[in-house]
């Protein structure tokens, strides 16, 4: 029978499982809701789904890189504390869903979690992890890369990740250009790739500022034109100093090899998730009142 998109909502809203593991519930039980939900509980889904409001942002970030060095992928896997992100389980786990997106290039993350990882999907294999080991995972996100000649990996404690291509230039200084990126977080490679809409907010707030410095408006223009050069030597990575050698741009130096840099990928561990903050005591003293 065909299973709705809207059925399978209403049984992922039910039980905030993947839209795979519900729409296959709903095939096995022929479109009966209640017999679904029911299904995923005896099947140990539901141990899975009750974790799955947890916040997980700690984790672990892994690479995945071609023999030949032209093609990457690169993953963030989060669980919910740093000793399960250093155990064995874990990081076999999350090296398997890179090596995964490096070979299968899937199109998204529903995809790369319907993949198949020694006899059950990705999705089944996380679900089964939660269940043995008690905190709640994700596959977050991945990016899979190619270049026509290189690609830089550097990846610093597991937690912060980059892959570089580059054309040009060798491996030492890919791997030197992926380091910096690790350290100093550009927004994007130059000028040019800076978005349209951050550079015209940033305009406003250089405009505002040099305002209320009480400048004449026939010199804020200049002003915030020097600004805003500065500023994009700050965010882009040709004009960063190198972190090895602050002397020098990575865009000069990148320059004195004859490489290039056309795209960059940067992952760390749990940005951009909001974490709880657990106040031990007062959770106590919650439980203490309430019962």
């Amino acid at each position: 029978m065909t299973i709705s998109a809207a059925l399978v909502k209403q049984l992922r809203d039910r039980t905030g499982a993947g839209m795979m593991e519900c729409k296959k519930a709903l095939v096995e039980t022929d479109g009966d809701l209640e017999a679904a939900v029911e299904l995923m509980r005896k099947t140990g889904l539901a141990k899975a789904d009750k974790k799955a409001g947890r916040v997980a942002a700690e984790g672990l970030i892994k690479i995945s890189v071609s023999d030949e060095g032209r093609s990457a992928a690169i993953v963030e896997v989060n669980c919910e504390t740093d000793f399960v992100a250093g155990g064995a389980d874990f990081n076999e786990f999350a090296q398997s869903v890179a090596d995964l997106a490096l070979a299968c290039s899937p199109g998204g993350l529903d995809d790369l979690l319907a993949l198949d990882l020694g006899g059950q999907t990705v999705e089944e294999t996380r679900r089964a992890l939660i269940a043995r080991i008690g905190e709640n995972m994700n596959v977050r996100r991945f990016e899979r890369v190619e270049s026509d000649d290189r690609i830089g990996a550097y990846v610093h404690g597991q937690r912060i990740g980059v892959l570089v291509c580059m054309n040009g230039g060798d491996e030492e200084l890919a791997r030197d250009v992926a380091m910096h990126v690790a350290a100093s977080r550009p927004m994007c490679v130059s000028d040019k790739d800076v978005p349209a809409e951050t550079l015209g907010k940033e305009r406003e707030i250089l405009i505002e500022q040099a305002r209320n410095e009480g400048k004449p408006e026939a010199i804020v223009e200049k002003m915030v034109e020097g600004r805003l050069r500065k500023y994009l030597a700050e965010v882009t990575l040709v004009g960063q100093p190198f972190v090895k050698d602050p002397d020098v741009t990575v865009g000069k130096l990148l320059a004195a090899k004859s490489a290039s840099v056309t795209a960059f990928v940067r992952y760390e561990v749990g940005e951009g998730i909001e974490k709880k903050t657990e106040n031990f005591a007062e959770e106590v003293m919650a439980q203490v009142q309430g019962g």
